[in-house]
């Protein structure tokens, strides 16, 4: 495989990622400036570079509702840089490109509807890419933990452990994706993404649970007493507007790449040993 560009290669999906292609060339925004389109240009040439796979964005959902500007250049101009470069680019995207009013999984053919900053410019960063890549994947993945990072999973085992209770969204649904298949899936992607078989794909782990459902198995699996109380959404106001709904249907990235996608318990099992073995 040929020279192999990891951006956003210290969040949790980039670490994943480097863990498992060792040789590819990481960067972050101290390394390279992705809204930069000459030195994008440049830093892919002069690394001959071959295939992007692109983890950075921006991810603060509430701020990005007042932080337009930042967004945009992050999660549209970028990815349209890398795009432009001439490499073939696997781009991640998100759940948030759907509106949430939906009562069955999201397909990939579903027509998006967002209604955040962050939903809006991820999904005008996906036309970037398809309107400038030859060759590329977009991958729509949902709720991404991992031992790195932060997330939704650490943040509830630290709650778990100083707190006897604590209160959980119950009325959002979707599915928990651990880092670690997503990157295990594109490593599988690489050698068989061709022109043909470019186009948008969505990934999580299978399974469907709430918020609430999600923080109760981690404090059960983790054996800590915290109790968890299921609340609104309207009990837990916040500045962007979430999706009700984001189920993502992964039949086209199993039936073309050959994937499989463990339940989303088994794999937060997996990531919870991993966090107890980085803290002993």
């Amino acid at each position: 495989m040929k020279n192999i560009l990891i951006t956003g290669a210290y969040g949790q999906l980039g670490t994943e990622l480097g863990l498992l292609l060792p040789d590819a060339i990481k960067t972050d925004r101290n390394d390279l400036d992705i809204t930069n389109s000459d030195a994008v240009n440049r830093f892919v040439h002069d690394n001959k570079i071959d295939t992007v796979i692109n983890c950075a964005a921006y991810t603060a959902v509430d701020r990005a509702e007042d932080d337009v500007a930042t967004a945009q250049a992050i999660n549209v101009d970028g990815p349209r840089n890398l795009a432009t470069s001439g490499a073939k680019i696997i781009h991640i995207s998100t759940d948030y490109v759907f509106d949430g009013v939906a009562h069955r999984p999201y397909s990939a053919l579903d027509m998006p509807n967002p209604v955040s900053v962050y939903g809006k410019t991820k999904l005008a960063g996906e036309f970037a890419v398809r309107n400038c890549a030859d060759v590329y994947a977009i991958i729509r993945t949902a709720w991404l933990y991992s031992p790195y990072g932060s997330n939704f999973v650490k943040t509830m085992l630290r709650l778990g452990q100083e707190k006897s209770e604590i209160n959980v969204v119950a009325d959002q649904i979707g599915t928990p994706t651990y880092a670690g298949d997503l990157a295990r899936a594109i490593v599988k992607m690489l050698p068989k993404l061709d022109a043909e078989k470019s186009g948008i794909y969505h990934y999580t782990n299978n399974g469907v649970c709430s918020w609430y459902d999600f923080a109760t198995e981690i404090m059960t699996m983790s054996g800590l007493k915290c109790n968890v109380n299921p609340i609104t959404t309207e009990q837990y106001p916040t500045r962007a507007t979430r999706p009700a709904y984001s189920v993502l249907d992964k039949s086209k990235i199993k039936n073309t790449f050959d994937v499989d996608i463990p339940h989303w318990r088994q794999s937060l099992e997996k990531c919870l040993g991993l966090i107890k073995n980085q803290t002993r």
